[in-house]
């Protein structure tokens, strides 16, 4: 599925995600400053995340409450190698059934579950960003 927005068509672009999802890993993929974290934070908004949604780059993970659920949100911009993720239990996390939302995921793909999603997020040339979503 492909589909086009801007800034104010984010939260529809949220609900649609959550809607189509039928596996709670998600990973988040584009090159920087495409919106990977804007769209997490509008997903955790729509999944009722009361706090302050940040990027994890130097945490790796953070950890948000939303309506009786858990989301962990990792990026692993920064990481070195699959055994950085591994240190922080990265394998344990899949097993909560819990959402996790990954920035840069391609940078353990030995270990991303098979029962995943992928959102490939690009600019376009008259400046909307698009998604491509399987």
């Amino acid at each position: 599925m492909k589909v086009s927005y801007n800034l104010t068509g984010l939260d529809e672009v949220a609900k649609l995600i959550i809607a189509k999802c039928n596996h709670k890993v998600i990973l988040f993929n584009g090159e920087m400053g495409t919106g990977k974290t804007t769209l997490i934070k509008a997903i955790c908004k729509y999944l009722g995340v009361q706090d302050t949604v940040s990027s994890p780059t130097f945490s790796l993970v953070n950890e948000y409450e939303g309506d009786n659920k858990l989301i962990y949100h990792f990026d692993f911009y920064r990481i070195e190698d699959e055994d950085e993720a591994y240190a922080i239990g990265f394998e344990e996390y899949e097993y909560t059934g819990d959402y996790l939302f990954i920035e840069w995921g391609e940078r353990i793909p030995n270990l991303i579950p098979l029962e995943s999603h992928q959102v490939n997020i690009s600019i376009e040339n008259n400046g909307l960003r698009s998604i491509d979503f399987f």
